[in-house]
């Protein structure tokens, strides 16, 4: 029996996020504090009082979640994670949560990589759509013949949970590609409110952006092993982690392999740590026998 750590992605931030945790919680609101300084604006007043379309912003809503998972985290005094993984931008939350970051450096880079993310996704008008109910491989075939026809970029960029995989990539090819995943037998295959193509050769200038910080970022020796989304198997090696956090910008988030390698690694009991639910229905959706609960 193994307790994993698991920590959301974008998409999970609300209004008023980590208020209550806030008030509360001495230690949170210091925390809190630290970061508004090192990020040079109060992140802290647009996570309690900002509205959804201020959230959205990626150079706002990534450091927001990460900021609301490692505060809720460093509340539970006895938690001693087993394994951890984080979905996308929830495994630099991961990291601090087997001591492999130090918070500030962790803030960091997630700054780093929102601000250049936003800048790659200026410069590649791109988006992403979700798409229910057909097998990965047949996903997987359909946006390779849509890439190999069109030239378009095209690729699985998210495999959530069996039978709900998000794919990414340039607008025209998202839209072609959601057309042949219904001719297909898709359930659903639509098109998402982001701006931008992530986890896609897309994100290319960000990749390179944030490799050249992390490669000076002190990572030290995990206290257990984190489960990383671009190979979803446990990893311990720091020069591995770091190369594996880099090619995530490019690649593909395997959440359901990553999940299933838990498992089969004696995971019974899944904690989803920070803002929102997402994460404790997709393991729900992969092995149904898991003990799933939440701290926010």
């Amino acid at each position: 029996m193994a307790d994993a750590f698991i920590f959301p992605g974008q998409g999970s931030q609300f209004s008023g996020m980590a208020k209550k945790l806030y008030e509360s919680n001495p230690f949170v609101k210091n925390l809190f504090e630290q970061a508004n300084d090192i990020l040079g604006f109060r992140i802290s007043d647009i996570m309690f009082t900002g509205s959804d379309e201020d959230l959205k912003q990626t150079s706002v809503t990534q450091p927001a979640i990460f900021l609301h998972s490692v505060a809720a985290f460093k509340t539970l005094q006895d938690a001693k994670p087993d394994m951890v993984a984080g979905h996308s931008l929830g495994e630099f939350s991961a990291l601090v949560a087997n001591r492999v970051l130090s918070f500030e450096d962790a803030l960091r880079l997630v700054f780093i990589r929102a601000n250049a993310m936003q800048k790659a996704c200026e410069q590649h008008p791109s988006t992403m759509a979700v798409v229910l109910a057909l097998t990965d491989e047949k996903v997987e075939e359909l946006c390779a013949a849509v890439q190999s026809e069109t030239g378009e970029v095209v690729v699985p960029a998210n495999y959530n949970c069996p039978g709900q995989l998000v794919i990414s990539g340039t607008i025209k090819g998202i839209e072609i590609a959601c057309e042949r995943m219904k001719a297909a037998g898709a359930k659903r295959a639509m098109v998402l409110p982001v701006g931008g193509a992530f986890h896609s050769p897309l994100m290319l200038p960000a990749k390179e952006e944030l490799a050249a910080t992390i490669e000076i970022t002190t990572f030290y020796q995990p206290s257990c092993p984190i489960y990383q989304n671009v190979l979803a198997k446990a990893v311990t090696d720091t020069t591995e982690i770091k190369k594996n956090l880099i090619d995530q910008l490019t690649g593909a988030v395997r959440w359901t392999q990553s999940v299933q390698a838990m498992i089969e690694k004696g995971a019974t009991k899944f904690t989803e740590v920070g803002p929102g639910k997402v994460l404790q229905g997709l393991v729900q959706k992969i092995n149904k026998e898991m003990v799933v609960n939440g701290v926010s």
